[in-house]
C-alpha cells in the first residue's frame, strides 16, 4: 500500500453548475448533496482506503489553496500542488507525475476528479485494489468504464474491443477507441450498440508506465516538467511551475495520451458512478418527490410542478407553480430559469455574460 498514491484534480471552475458553483467557490467545494461533506472532502474520504493520506496529493489552482487548507487540514503543504493557470488536464497529470517521481518511482497512482459521485463505495474501493495490482505489473493506461443507462452527449465514451484478455480480470478489455462528446444521434447508436462505455475519467497507472506515454506522445509537455527535476519538493519548486505553465499548451490526457496510446485498457464497473457534471446529473442522484422534484431550499411551496429542479437558499421564501422540466436555481444575485433538455446550453450562458458583463457575476 505505500507505493499507492491518488491525485485529485480540483482546479475546475464547475461553469455547467452556474450559478451555484462561482469562481470563487466551485462546485467540488460546494457541499451539493447535502451530506454534510463537500465534493472534494468526499472524495478524499472515498481514497483514504487504498492509499496513505500522505501519498494522496491535490492538484487545484493558487487562488483554491486557503479552501483546500480548511477544508482538508489533514494534508500538509507540500500534498496540495499549486497551478498557477488552468492548462487542462495533461500538464496538471505531468506536474503530480514529477512531484511524485522525486519521492518514489515505483509509485501506482489513480488520478481522479474531485467531484464526482460514487454510490457503491465498497465495490468502488474493491475495484481500485483490484486494478493496482493490474497496472503494478505491466506497462498499461487503464481507465474505469461505466455502462451507459442512457444516450448521454455530455459524456466522453470509450469502445471496447470486444477480446477479453484472458490472462486478467474478466471485465478488463482493451480499448479500441475514444471518443469525445457526441452529439444526440451518435450517443443513441453508442448506447444501442453495447460496444461503448462512459469514459469516468478515473485512470489507473504505474508511475513508469504514465511518464512513458508522456514521453512518446507529448514529449514537448514532458521535456518543459523534466527540466525542473531537480526542483520538485524544493523552495525552487513554485517558481520553476510558474514559468512551466507559462510555456505549457493546454490540452487534455485524453487528447494527448489515451486516444493515441495502444496499451490503454477499460475496466468495465459498477460502482454507481455520476460525474454530478450538469444540474440534470444531480437530479438523476438526490432523493426526488412522487413528481419527480428535487427540491432544495427551506421556504419553497411548489404547486403543480413536474420533473423540476429548485435550488434557492434558505432564507428565499419561493412560490412556483405550473412548471414542468425545469432547472430554477437562485444563488446570491443570481436566478437562472432554463430547461432541463438545454442544460448544456448553460456553458454558453456564461460566456455570454462574461462578455456583456464582465467576471462580476462568475
Amino acid at each position: 500500500m505505500e507505493n499507492n498514491y491518488c491525485v485529485i484534480m480540483a482546479g475546475g471552475v464547475g461553469s455547467r453548475f452556474w450559478p451555484l458553483s462561482r469562481m470563487n467557490k466551485p462546485k467540488q467545494f460546494l457541499d451539493i448533496l447535502g451530506t454534510g461533506r463537500t465534493l472534494l472532502q468526499m472524495t478524499f474520504d472515498r481514497f483514504k482506503s487504498v492509499c496513505p493520506i500522505e501519498n494522496i496529493y491535490i492538484v487545484t489552482s493558487s487562488i483554491y489553496k486557503e479552501t483546500i487548507n480548511e477544508q482538508l487540514p489533514e494534508l500538509k503543504d507540500e500534498q496540495i500542488l499549486l497551478e498557477p493557470m488552468r492548462r487542462n488536464t495533461a500538464p496538471c497529470i505531468a506536474y503530480a507525475n514529477y512531484n511524485i517521481l522525486s519521492k518514489n518511482p515505483n509509485a501506482n497512482i489513480i488520478t481522479a476528479p474531485s467531484d464526482h459521485l460514487i454510490l457503491k463505495e465498497d465495490e468502488f474501493i474493491r475495484v481500485l485494489k483490484n486494478v493496482l495490482d493490474f497496472v503494478s505489473e505491466r506497462n498499461a493506461l487503464l481507465t474505469l468504464g461505466i455502462k451507459p443507462s442512457r444516450p448521454e452527449t455530455g459524456y466522453g465514451y470509450i469502445q471496447v474491443n470486444g477480446d477479453k484478455n484472458e490472462d486478467v480480470d474478466k471485465d478488463i478489455h482493451k480499448v479500441k477507441t475514444f471518443t469525445e462528446k457526441p452529439d444526440k444521434e451518435l450517443a443513441k447508436v453508442f448506447f444501442e450498440s453495447g460496444e461503448f462505455f462512459w469514459n469516468a475519467g478515473i485512470f489507473i497507472w504505474s508511475l513508469k508506465s504514465i511518464m512513458k506515454a508522456f514521453d512518446s506522445h507529448l514529449p514537448e509537455v514532458n521535456s518543459l516538467f523534466k527540466e525542473g527535476i531537480n526542483n520538485y519538493n524544493t523552495p525552487e519548486e513554485s517558481k520553476f511551475i510558474e514559468q512551466t505553465y507559462s510555456e505549457c499548451k493546454n490540452i487534455s490526457i485524453d487528447y494527448g495520451i489515451m486516444e493515441k496510446a495502444d496499451n490503454v485498457y477499460v475496466y468495465c464497473s459498477d460502482i454507481g458512478w455520476a460525474d454530478l457534471g450538469t444540474w440534470g446529473s444531480l437530479h438523476e442522484n438526490i432523493e426526488k418527490d412522487q413528481d419527480k422534484n428535487s427540491i432544495l431550499g427551506e421556504n419553497v411551496f411548489a404547486y403543480d410542478i413536474k420533473n423540476c429542479i429548485v435550488n434557492m437558499p434558505k432564507d428565499k421564501l419561493v412560490v412556483v407553480q405550473g412548471l414542468k422540466d425545469l432547472i430554477v436555481v437562485e444563488s446570491d444575485d443570481i436566478l437562472l430559469i432554463c430547461k432541463k433538455e438545454d442544460e448544456q446550453e448553460i456553458k454558453q450562458y456564461v460566456n455570454d455574460v462574461k462578455l456583456k458583463l464582465g467576471d462580476k457575476y462568475l
